[in-house]
């Protein structure tokens, strides 16, 4: 039996199964953890997202050291920034298949693992190492990242946006702490990067073990599962996939050439990594404000222009105006990065009709928009290396940010995608 979100079932028999999969989904969702503890899973997601970002930006600081201390070229430093990013990208679609079968909560534990896992590799064998350790952490964000969203549409239906940017916010702070700390950790290990960029296994760590209670518990989505149909043919899907997509590219290009440009602008490594520490700091404002902001409206399409229009006056100000203003610059592009990717994951939950469409639609958004999002880091190094210089970035801004704000206009929409729900009993 099919379950049509966004249109009215066409049979008396399709009525009396929607009556009960929702029952289904009620009793799911009743769990005691949920009910009596939700301090607990929402400090779990605090926790988990924030380690969604730390091996990612904590390699930019001190990316010319890798490079030296490995003998990389450009090219392969370039790859180094794009390779997790990509990795985002190809292995989402994973997260909803595991999810089936071993539910969201067991997934997210053992990714958990993995990430650490990744982080010790791409520090402690070589040149090998940090291309196979990077894979591996990317590929754990892929998947844990399209999971949250579903968790918090399915826990908390009655303040999803607040709680998406309670979320967006800690993947911020998790950010800036490994982009702000990862040199001076290196520091104090004796100049060795390697350690300050395998400190970062420590925090996921941590985040298992208060992670663990919701493993246990589960909430039922391995024995009651859906099947969503259609997703792939909705163009209001593929709007927030592309508007996702894009406005990720200019955020990656920020994590893993922002310090590089500084750098050629004469700031030493360890001031171009608090700029960047400092920027997405900010960005703890507008993402927790911008999505409560934004659905307070009737829809989100002015807040998308906005937020863009703020991050390109920032990447614009970081590439072109003068260094003794830099840190105003910075604080902007922080403004406008916080609020576009706290929106980017509102509109997931937002144009999802309940918590198993959102989980597929987190999918297909992160899945193709990461994959779309890893080219812009590689042109960037590919520009970088055919010109010599950073001017020609900008160009790159601009296509970017100005294709963000037309697909993000179709996504801000109070719309839901059109899709089908089947019931997967196991």
């Amino acid at each position: 039996m099919k379950r049509v979100n966004g249109a009215e079932p066409e049979q008396h028999e399709a009525d009396e199964w929607l009556i009960d999969a929702e029952a289904d989904d009620e009793q799911v969702q009743q769990q005691p953890v949920t009910l009596q503890r939700p301090w607990l899973l929402l400090l779990g997601l605090v926790l988990v997202a924030l380690n969604l970002r730390p091996a990612l930006s904590s390699m930019a600081p001190v990316l010319g050291q890798v490079s030296d201390g490995l003998g990389l070229s450009a090219s392969a430093a370039g790859l180094l920034t794009t390779l997790p990013v990509l990795c985002l990208g190809l292995f989402a679609p994973l997260a909803p298949v595991l999810a089936r079968r071993l539910g969201s909560e067991r997934v997210i534990l053992g990714i958990l693992l993995m990430l650490a896992l990744g982080i010790v590799v791409r520090s402690a064998w070589g040149v090998a190492g940090v291309f196979i350790g990077s894979l591996i952490a990317g590929a754990s964000i892929g998947i844990i990242g399209v999971l949250l969203p579903g968790i918090v549409k399915r826990d908390f239906p009655a303040h999803a946006g607040t709680l998406t940017g309670v979320y967006t916010m800690a993947l911020c702070l998790g950010a800036a702490m490994a982009a702000g700390s990862t040199v001076p950790l290196s520091h104090v290990f004796d100049d060795r990067w390697a350690l300050g960029l395998g400190f970062w296994a420590v925090p996921a760590l941590l985040a298992m073990l208060v992670w663990m209670p919701q493993a246990r518990q589960g909430h039922g989505a391995h024995k009651v599962a859906y099947r969503v149909r259609g997703l792939w043919r909705d163009p209001l899907a593929w709007q927030v996939t592309l508007y996702m997509g894009l406005q990720s590219s200019l955020a990656y290009i920020v994590f893993g050439w922002l310090p590089s440009i500084l750098i050629g602008r004469g700031l030493s490594p360890t001031e171009a990594g608090l700029v960047l520490s400092g920027s997405v700091l900010v960005q703890l404002i507008s993402s927790l404000s911008a999505p409560w902001l934004a659905t307070r409206g009737k829809d989100q399409r002015l807040a998308i222009v906005l937020v863009m229009l703020i991050t390109l006056c920032g990447l614009f100000g970081c590439l072109y105006a003068p260094v003794s203003g830099l840190w105003g610059w910075a604080v902007l592009l922080g403004l406008g990065q916080g609020g576009t990717f706290a929106l980017a994951l509102t509109l997931i939950v937002l144009r999802s009709k309940d918590a198993h469409v959102a989980a597929n639609l987190s999918s297909m958004a992160q899945g193709v928009g990461y994959t779309l999002a890893s080219m812009g880091p590689f042109a960037v190094g590919l520009v970088h290396d055919l010109t010599g210089g950073w001017a020609a970035v900008g160009w790159i801004f601009g296509v970017l940010g100005l294709g963000a704000i037309v697909f993000g206009l179709g996504a801000g929409r109070a719309l839901h995608v059109q899709v089908v729900s089947e019931r997967v009993q196991r």
